[in-house]
């Protein structure tokens, strides 16, 4: 059987490529992680869950046991020692309760666990030896306590990026610093106060007292120690990470390999991947501007089913405007795939068929088109039922469930779908809704028609109908 074509666009040459893994039955996909330091923001989901398509892809072309995925924990970082400092909690405890949290944010959201999560702190001795290579190969200098990569030593530096030298010196984030030989140099090891975690550098390095890596580092050591290979399939993140970041890993991973720097090639991942920004209405979240968006906050509000078909309804090399209405768009959306699985939920056929899902997402990870694909397979179920084609509408509704749940959807009971949260801040509950059921029976009893019809307005306000008949009335959510 010919394996679907996966079509993606590589960040590095820019186009859109045929993907092939280096090996069918291993293929491989990195992804950076969070710093556990504090909660993530609905930006680090957005990438959560972009990749957990990928992966999910992955798995249903290549095979569930074929698909490797690391996702990493940032569990050593500035941010981490201040929170540290200004608690008193040991580091240890920030960064698992942080970690856990994540975690459960992200299967909230949908996400299937990755198949490898390391954590920095555990992979110290591969950073080490990653840095003792640079600097026995000429790409990396011992400056006042500190290592740092030397960037004129590798011709290929700002490749993935497209910056020219002078545009990365004057508009990157680079630290300035008067040990540096390049202002681009950055850092691989850096000194630990007293009071901060570090690990003795080896003496090759001429390097005094404790340390610890720096952050481009611990990716490129994670990706070799995790996988055992200098080159991976995928490696993904976000649109902010291609520079500084994903330049530095890919210029110590490749001056560090077996191979060495070849000709500007990129050893480190054969296949690059960056989803776009979220913005907040016109802006970028920040905390100056004080629109930080936490899944956390928004799980406690809405079903992780309406915040994931909200964070998959763009293109995911596309921006993302996040706005309350994209969380009640995706929730109506979802209404009408669910009320249609509650009203089949008579009808059993075992045919799974994806294929009309499957094929835009091979294209690129096009999530809008499969979900024009969701409807019409909805739209078709609707068609068949209504024509008492029962056997078609299995079919039909047997390809609804297995395209959704290739995209992370349908995985309520229906039923406990309709009548559920999920609806949103400042939503109704349902005993909440049933009081006022009650009420509205007694108004229409003592003949108070206006407040009767003000509670079937009200209700209907939050699209919720009730269906009067010969027992009393009855709700549902629309």
């Amino acid at each position: 059987m010919t394996t679907p074509t996966i079509k993606l666009h590589n960040t590095f040459t820019g186009k859109k490529e045929i993907f092939q893994p280096a090996d069918p039955k291993r293929v491989t996909m990195y992804v950076c992680g969070p710093t556990v330091y504090s909660y993530a923001h609905i930006g680090n989901a957005r990438a959560a869950v972009v990749f957990d398509q990928w992966f999910r892809l992955l798995r249903a072309v290549y095979g569930e046991t074929h698909v490797a995925y690391a996702r990493n924990f940032t569990d050593i970082d500035d941010k981490i020692i201040k929170a540290h400092q200004e608690s008193g909690e040991p580091i240890g405890v920030i960064t698992q309760r942080y970690a856990d949290i994540y975690r459960d944010d992200m299967a909230g959201l949908g996400c299937l666990s990755p198949t490898h999560e390391p954590r920095a702190t555990a992979h110290i001795a591969a950073m080490q030896g990653l840095i003792t290579t640079l600097i026995e190969r000429g790409h990396a200098y011992a400056a006042e306590g500190h290592v740092l990569f030397d960037v004129d030593s590798y011709d290929a530096y700002g490749k993935l990026s497209k910056l020219d030298r002078d545009e990365i010196i004057a508009g990157a984030r680079v630290e300035v610093a008067p040990y540096k030989r390049n202002a681009a140099d950055f850092v691989l090891w850096k000194p630990s106060a007293d009071n901060e975690p570090g690990w003795p550098a080896p003496e090759a390095w001429g390097v005094q007292g404790k340390g610890r890596p720096g952050w481009h580092l611990e990716c490129s050591a994670m990706i070799r120690d995790v996988f055992k290979t200098d080159t991976i399939d995928i490696h993904g993140g976000g649109q902010d990470l291609r520079f500084p970041h994903h330049e530095n890993e890919i210029a110590q991973s490749c001056c560090s390999g077996d191979k060495g720097p070849v000709d500007g090639d990129v050893p480190l991942a054969r296949f690059w991947l960056h989803n776009g920004f979220l913005n907040m209405g016109e802006d970028k979240m920040s905390k100056s501007l004080g629109n930080i968006v936490l899944p956390h906050d928004l799980l406690k509000e809405w079903d992780g089913e309406v915040i994931r078909w909200a964070l998959l309804s763009a293109h995911y090399r596309q921006p993302l405007v996040w706005t309350e209405k994209i969380l009640e768009r995706s929730k109506r959306q979802l209404d009408r795939f669910y009320r249609v699985l509650n009203d089949t939920a008579h009808l059993e056929r075992d045919l799974e068929d994806r294929e009309l899902v499957l094929k835009p997402l091979q294209d690129d990870l096009n999530t809008p088109k499969a979900y024009s694909s969701l409807h019409y397979i909805r739209d078709n179920l609707v068609k068949a039922l209504h024509e008492n084609d029962l056997h078609k509408a299995g079919g039909w509704r047997a390809a609804l469930l297995s395209s959704g749940k290739l995209m992370g959807f349908f995985n309520v009971d229906p039923a406990e779908w309709l009548k559920g949260k999920a609806a949103g801040e400042g939503a109704l509950d349902d005993t909440a809704i049933d009081a006022l059921l009650v009420e509205r029976a007694e108004a229409r009893k003592a003949k108070d028609f206006a407040r009767a019809d003000a509670i079937r307005d009200e209700l209907a306000a939050q699209n919720i109908l009730i269906e009067d008949g010969p027992s009393g009335g009855t709700w549902r959510r629309g």
